[in-house]
């Protein structure tokens, strides 16, 4: 089966698609990735997410504004299908769906829900393909956190009978996933640890006026000094006490805090290069007691960690996660034979592709939920390849 895996993710940055090649008969292996695009978003529309996600607008401009944006990143969403097809050369009818995880805009499952916009049926309209949508949400109804949804994912595709793993992504959330040896889904374990990308990006996109999105390769943070009264406290926030299952995103850690921490910042007379710095060291120390807690200590000071996401291409920050794990091998995904860069997006494909051939998506351990269940929504359910 062929599935289009679509991912924008917290930084609102860009819309990943990968066209991935699946087995129709429910297995996971042997899979085939047959084409990969990153489409960023202009400056102006991820300033305009950000903003509604914030909660920036007046309270009658809210509503109209989540739908005209709905709108708008569903036409985003469906451009970018088109143009991964034309460069894989392959016709649309040959996709046998379009798994989309949406723009998330707010995530509390604190109070039950979690909230993605980028309209589906837009989607499925504009391509004339079904398009499987609102994973998170049925997730959140079994009163689970509603993610990580990507660890069924690394287990299908990375757990190895002979070697435990970790998998680490660095989007805007940094969330850790454990695949003990063997292989047994039960077993694995992954939770949200805490902010990666979306506090530094937030920050150097307000230093710069815009004109910069992240801190390229980590020359920032290279050329700062940590703050050890500012990490104490990044320390100290409670959802890193909490324990799992848990997930956040950027109504915790966003512009709001990204902009208070670089007002502080300036009023402590502290610079952006020490206040990025700083940030990462929060983060990757944050990991690492995540890693440690995951597993025992033996396994811990000899493991292997495959990182992906937009931080695994920060030699920065991996090779301070390399210098916080001594005796861990930290690498790429790429060495376990998945694109860092589109292993977000290739998660999706799967998780649609299994709503399509029906059968469960979910490790319920992950989540906090009592079974595993099927997750995602069909729109354009005529277009289904029988």
């Amino acid at each position: 089966m062929r599935v289009v895996g679509l991912m924008s993710g917290t930084s609102a940055d860009g819309i990943d698609a990968a066209l991935v090649e699946w087995s129709a008969g429910g297995e996971s292996r042997p899979f085939k990735l047959l084409a990969y695009q990153e489409t960023p978003h202009s400056k102006a529309l991820q300033a305009e997410v950000h903003r509604l996600a914030a909660g920036e607008l007046p309270g009658q401009a809210v509503l109209e504004e989540q739908i005209r944006l709905d709108r708008v990143l569903g036409d985003a969403f469906a451009e970018a299908v088109l143009r991964l097809a034309a460069e894989a050369e392959v016709p649309l009818s040959s996709i046998d769906g379009v798994a989309s995880h949406g723009q998330t805009i707010a995530h509390h499952p604190q109070r039950g829900g979690t909230l993605q916009i980028g309209c589906p049926a837009r989607i499925a309209e504009r391509l004339e393909r079904p398009v499987i949508a609102d994973f998170r949400r049925r997730d959140c109804a079994m009163d689970g956190e509603g993610a990580p949804l990507a660890p069924f994912f690394h287990h299908a595709v990375f757990s190895d009978p002979d070697e435990s793993r970790g998998v680490l992504n660095l989007g805007g959330i940094a969330n850790l996933t454990w695949l003990p040896r063997g292989g047994r889904p039960d077993e694995v374990m992954a939770f949200d640890v805490g902010p990666a990308n979306s506090l530094i990006d937030g920050v150097v996109a307000l230093d710069s006026e815009g004109r910069e999105r992240f801190d390229r390769d980590g020359d920032r943070a290279r050329a700062g000094t940590v703050v050890d009264a500012y990490l104490k406290e990044i320390l100290a926030d409670p959802y890193l006490e909490r324990r799992p299952p848990k997930s956040t995103g950027r109504e915790r850690y966003g512009a709001a805090q990204a902009r208070a921490w670089l007002d502080r910042s300036r009023k402590d007379g502290v610079s952006t290069r020490d206040l990025v710095a700083t940030l990462v060291a929060g983060s990757v120390s944050a990991i690492a007691a995540a890693w440690a807690g995951m597993q025992s200590l033996a396994e811990a000071q000899r493991g292997r960690l495959l990182v992906g996401g937009g931080g695994a291409l920060n030699s920065f920050v991996m090779s301070s996660l390399a210098d916080a794990l001594p005796g861990v091998r930290v690498e790429t995904m790429d060495a376990a034979g998945v694109p860092a860069d589109a292993a977000e997006a290739m998660a999706f494909s799967l998780l649609g592709r299994n709503t399509l051939l029906g059968i469960p998506n979910q490790l319920p351990q992950c989540t906090g939920v009592s079974r595993a269940a099927i997750l995602g929504v069909v729109h354009g359910a005529e277009w289904i390849r029988r």
